[in-house]
């Protein structure tokens, strides 16, 4: 059996550690990396200055990205009007704000299914259509257990992430059965999507920060987990910008830490509709016409920058019948 550690940093992917702010027509460096939106429109950051890839992800959709730069351009046109197509709910030839706003929530959404549907097969291992702790434990750790993790070389490690998963299977757990339904393990594997999860994402984001153990976050500890300087290396602009942040806006009580509530106010912004910004982002960039909405043409124009977004899958422009918004 594979280590422990493949298949809980799979959960960790899945999390918003990698969930970043688009803003309408600005880069974002990596310091976003632990905001929580809604489902991740990308796991790369929105830096329109290296490369369009979260952009990518966002109109193309992210699990099928890889399969775009296979096709030839004719092939990659055909597919790409199709979602246009289906993006164009009111079938007026325009693309709007609206209309792709409810496309991206959309990806959003399937993603997330699909990713529990994935793993919904390899833990479920009774076939009952509920998925056990001990089932969970057992798949993922099952041969280390009996030995207490002794022929693992970091076993502190593995045993802080068994007792991380079960802390997080249990609040994930509403009604308490040791058993999660789909629901409760979609939960478990996206909590940043469900509000009675939210003291779990901030307290699992203060665990990977605090390096000293005293349960909160101090100026060090919040810049060391976003850039650690190679010798020689010059700190990038970005690194005193964030500090001043961290001085003047995320320390909202200035006593030089950042607490649960602080961080709760960092990482889970939930006023920002992330599907939103991006949405503007997309028309913001690919707009050559500056009327606001997209036409076919204009998407075959920035096909270079159209497929690196989530609205074709990631590259993927899987379109599907029953696919509906």
């Amino acid at each position: 059996m594979p280590p422990p550690q493949k298949s809980t940093m799979m959960l960790l992917s899945s999390l918003a550690y990698l969930y970043f702010l688009a803003a309408v027509a600005f880069a974002v460096p990596a310091q976003e990396k632990r905001v929580h939106h809604q489902a991740d429109l990308s796991d790369h950051v929105h830096d329109d200055s290296q490369n369009y890839q979260y952009d990518h992800e966002a109109f193309l959709g992210k699990e099928e990205a890889k399969t775009f730069d296979q096709l030839t351009p004719e092939e990659s046109k055909g597919r790409l009007a199709k979602i246009v197509d289906r993006i164009d709910t009111d079938k007026d030839g325009y693309i709007t704000h609206s209309e792709l706003h409810k496309w991206i929530k959309h990806r959003q959404r399937r993603y997330i299914e699909e990713n529990v549907n994935k793993h919904w097969k390899d833990y479920d291992g009774n076939k009952d259509d509920k998925i056990a702790w001990e089932e969970y434990k057992n798949t993922t750790y099952g041969y280390y257990l009996g030995e207490d993790f002794d022929d693992i070389e970091d076993k502190h490690t593995y045993k802080s992430m068994l007792a991380r998963d079960e802390r997080r299977f249990k609040a994930a757990d509403k009604d308490g059965d040791g058993i999660a339904t789909r629901e409760e393990f979609t939960a478990f594997l996206h909590p940043e999507e469900f509000d009675y999860m939210k003291d779990v994402v901030v307290q699992e984001t203060v665990e990977d920060i605090d390096k000293n153990g005293d349960g909160k976050i101090n100026l060090n500890e919040y810049i060391g987990d976003m850039f650690t300087p190679e010798d020689g290396e010059t700190e990038p602009d970005w690194v005193q910008t964030e500090k001043k942040h961290f001085v003047e806006f995320r320390d909202v009580n200035k006593d030089g830490y950042l607490d649960a509530d602080e961080v709760a106010q960092w990482v889970l912004p939930g006023e920002i509709d992330h599907a939103d910004n991006e949405a503007k982002h997309l028309i913001h960039e690919t707009d050559t016409d500056k009327d606001g909405r997209l036409t076919l043409s204009e998407v075959f124009d920035k096909t270079d920058y159209i497929k690196m977004s989530t609205i074709t899958d990631y590259g993927g422009m899987r379109v599907e019948e029953h696919d509906e918004l």
